[in-house]
């Protein structure tokens, strides 16, 4: 009876010795397998989906999960799927920064895209659009747009020290000074003989842009509106204020806002109480310089150079422009912010050269 339980325990042994020679045949044929596709992995099209295939059928086999990851076949599919990615992300990054580098150098160089003027033209006209009057396609957000202007010539700021107030200037004069040099000036007697002081008022644009109007509908569909800082959302909801906000009386929440206006009977009304300034000659292609005048209430103005011009430029400019005095000034090249002095409502009217 002891022999036999020997004999059969012997037995035992053999078939354990002989199902793990098997499993240790199937295992190195299994990885013999998977070095034949791993050397077709860069000729197949999906190596994830073959790789996902073997690893099943490898579990079929009865292989663990350990087993499957002790093989060298897989620890050389690991080794050269992380260098692999490792290498990708070094070159993509040196691609981007080489990417960045272009960029910025056509930017700076080339001007671009402020002298791709005539390409944004065509494309517009293709398409049937307006160039003059089409809105930026895309809203540039402002201080991205700082950083990728290019650098002014801080040639227009070098010898200034502080804006100038004349008067009586002729037209010739003005031109060969102040037309296409982007230095401010102010005007002292440029409205001297409009009617637009004693006319204009928030009740007379409320009257001329009441609800309804052709004015205010014209403007509401087709002209720019500015609210700034305040909660208008168009010229319709800043006449319905109330009176103590529309007259700045203590206490009322403080308002500051722009319009422009696109409707002809309306410009005519607007064109009888002032005019075009007296030393404004017949100037051509000067898109940028706009003038100011002051119709009512006193305004402070605060002009600094652009950033490239700090150290070659004086770095701020105050000045306080009266009633009846036009400030003429390049906002392209100056920023600029503006003080309400006063208890006054400040009421300016401005417009381009042209």
């Amino acid at each position: 009876m002891e022999r036999k339980t020997k004999t059969l325990h012997k037995k035992s042994s053999m078939e354990t010795e002989e199902t793990l020679t098997s499993m240790d045949t199937e295992t190195k044929d299994m990885e013999k397998e998977i070095q034949s596709k791993v050397r077709q992995l860069g000729k197949k099209c999906n190596p994830d989906l073959m790789f996902k295939n073997l690893f099943k059928k490898a579990l079929e086999l009865g292989l663990s999960h350990d087993e499957i990851a002790s093989l060298q076949s897989v620890k050389e599919i690991h080794t050269t799927d992380t260098g692999s990615v490792l290498v990708k992300y070094i070159k993509n990054t040196i691609l981007t920064v080489i990417l960045a580098i272009v960029i910025t150098c056509v930017i700076y160089f080339l001007d671009w895209p402020i002298k791709s003027e005539k390409l944004a033209t065509t494309w517009l006209t293709l398409n049937d659009l307006d160039p003059d009057n089409e809105p930026c396609l895309v809203p540039l957000y402002e201080p991205l747009s700082e950083l990728t202007r290019p650098p002014l010539n801080c040639g227009f700021c070098r010898n200034i020290s502080k804006v100038e107030k004349i008067s009586n200037i002729q037209p010739e004069t003005f031109e060969s000074l102040y037309a296409y040099s982007a230095v401010p000036v102010i005007i002292t007697d440029a409205s001297k003989n409009w009617t637009a002081p004693n006319v204009f008022s928030f009740e007379f644009f409320k009257s001329l842009y009441s609800k309804g109007s052709p004015a205010l509908e014209n403007t509401l569909s087709e002209c720019q509106f500015f609210p700034y800082k305040t909660n208008f959302n168009n010229l319709g909801e800043v006449f319905q204020m109330s009176d103590d906000r529309a007259k700045m009386k203590d206490g009322s929440e403080p308002w500051y806002i722009g319009w422009s206006n696109c409707e002809f009977e309306a410009a005519n009304i607007l064109r009888k109480h002032y005019q075009k300034p007296y030393f404004l000659p017949r100037v051509d292609n000067v898109k940028d310089p706009s003038w100011q005048a002051q119709i009512t209430g006193t305004k402070k103005w605060t002009l600094e150079p652009p950033s490239e011009c700090y150290f070659e430029c004086k770095s701020r400019l105050e000045v306080t422009v009266e009633p009846g005095e036009i400030i003429v000034l390049d906002t392209n090249k100056w920023y600029h912010s503006t003080l309400n002095v006063g208890n006054d409502i400040s009421i300016t009217i401005g417009s381009e050269y042209d």
